[in-house]
């Protein structure tokens, strides 16, 4: 039977972070610490080692994105789920551009966190709906003009999965849509991350950005 995944809920509100720790421990999930501030939990992430760490943007410093950053800076296969009350497009772009893997906002239901929680820990990207298409809508204006020819080729199939990358599709999803195993979609990802030099799926969401490949 696998493990359950491990998970570290950060927020400065009790009862919210009560609230979330039950509904992800019912769910089978282990929580294997909690945090009320950033510094907490920076000290609380290297003992305990979560796969997965939800975690609210507005927290006593360091605030969530410096929590982030440095998360990923120590462990670059942590996966950070940000659960804020805010869904402005700044506080979602300087989230991404730390590292994090996914990008909820507090009136998404249980059962959408618990979803997130399972997708971002086998390394999918997941937004609430709709901060997708603003994260990649920035990204293209802030990188416009900033091709170069001297990136890697990528195959035709390799392009068209990194296009469904950028726009946060599951493997699961992407596999459905192309006619195609999960396996397979895994390999062309894998393929590409090789070809590119890129060490996680949030690199590779960048990548597709910027070269504009999550464009219709």
């Amino acid at each position: 039977m696998d493990e359950p995944i491990r998970v570290m809920i950060v927020d400065d509100h009790p009862m919210w972070r009560d609230a979330v720790e039950r509904d992800l421990a019912a769910a089978g999930l282990k929580v294997v610490a909690v945090a009320a501030n950033g510094s907490e939990a920076l000290a609380r992430f290297p003992a305990t080692r979560p796969q997965v760490i939800v975690l609210d943007l507005q927290i006593p410093a360091p605030n969530g994105v410096e929590v982030t950053a440095e998360v990923v800076r120590q462990d670059p296969s942590a996966r950070i789920l940000i659960l804020s009350a805010s869904g402005e497009q700044q506080d979602v772009l300087d989230a991404v551009k730390a590292g994090a893997t996914g990008y909820l906002v507090k009136s998404a239901s249980k059962e959408e966190l618990i979803d997130a929680v399972h997708r971002v820990a086998r390394g999918d990207t997941v937004f609430t709906p709709g901060l997708a298409g603003l994260v990649l809508g920035e990204y293209r204006r802030m990188l416009d003009g900033g091709g170069n020819d001297d990136r890697p080729r990528l195959t035709e199939r390799e392009t068209e999965v990194l296009r469904l990358v950028a726009k946060g599709l599951s493997y699961k999803q992407i596999a459905d849509r192309l006619v195609l195993s999960h396996r397979t979609v895994q390999n062309h990802v894998q393929n590409t991350l090789r070809k590119l030099q890129l060490h996680n799926r949030v690199e590779l969401t960048r990548y597709a950005i910027e070269q504009g490949l999550d464009e219709e």
